[in-house]
């Protein structure tokens, strides 16, 4: 690794982003890849209309649903893994939590745009919205599975609030579109082995073309108010927490629903 450790976390906290270019090696990656279409494959399979209307991600990866106790296995030992904790645990040292996975592709339909946002949008209005980018943030940890266009970013708009283009563009508004170009952006070509940190909050857009395929681990600060968001069964079960050489991601954040439970009595 180039940069040390505290170099990146300086460079998170001004810019809300950064890339570790060839992080991963093949070896590392070609049985991600394999559980990871196979995931793909199934939920196509389940959702067909909505996969060739509109959709060009899903979540829930690590779930009980598509894949089978092995395969959730592989994947809770990557997310864990050495490589991935080092990188976590440099962004959020304090109780790293859980929260989700999700996979994004591109749309069936070459016609659909993408689009900016800030993932707070979907739960809050702009005044929540404000307050949001100020409290603890939720951090995505993507790992593309093949060569890609990537992501395009508003470097260090996970700290401070849209500029009047970028709001107007952002809530597509004053003749504007959420897919236009913004001045601000800055546009991060990935490839595979590489891995893009970045907040959840920052304004950003997922960029469509070649073989698209990236694996997103979203992690969360055991202090914000994020556990209601975690689907338990996405979660490692007692059997697999054994099997898994590093689980405290896992049982930070079933230590914050155990709290949680208790808090509300069930």
């Amino acid at each position: 690794m180039n940069e040390t450790l505290n170099d990146l976390k300086v460079t998170y906290d001004q810019q809300g982003y950064f890339v570790l270019k060839d992080y991963f090696n093949a070896d590392e990656l070609i049985p991600l890849r394999q559980v990871v279409l196979l995931f793909h494959q199934n939920w196509q399979q389940d959702n067909q209309h909505f996969y060739q209307t509109e959709a060009f991600n899903s979540s829930l990866i690590t779930g009980t649903q598509y894949l089978a106790a092995a395969e959730r296995l592989q994947l809770f030992n990557f997310i864990s893994s050495a490589k991935m904790t080092q990188v976590i645990e440099t962004i959020i040292p304090h109780k790293p939590a859980f929260m989700n996975t999700q996979l994004f592709f591109n749309p069936c339909t070459t016609t659909q745009e993408n689009f900016w946002h800030r993932d707070c949008q979907y739960d809050h209005d702009l005044a929540g919205q404000q307050q949001a980018i100020k409290d603890t943030q939720v951090v995505h940890f993507r790992v593309p599975l093949f060569d890609e266009p990537g992501m395009e970013l508003v470097p260090g708009s996970h700290k401070r609030w849209d500029t009047q283009e970028e709001l107007d563009v952002r809530l597509a508004r004053k003749r504007k579109f959420s897919s236009d170009e913004l001045s601000s952006g800055k546009k991060i070509p990935l490839n595979t082995g590489d891995l893009l940190v970045f907040s959840a909050d920052m304004i950003h857009r997922g960029l469509y073309g070649q073989d698209r395929l990236a694996f997103d681990t979203l992690v969360f600060d055991s202090s914000g108010d994020f556990v209601d968001y975690v689907d338990d069964d996405c979660l490692p079960n007692q059997q697999m927490l054994k099997q898994i050489e590093n689980p405290t991601i896992f049982n930070n954040t079933l230590h914050l629903k155990s709290l949680n439970c208790h808090e509300q009595a069930c």
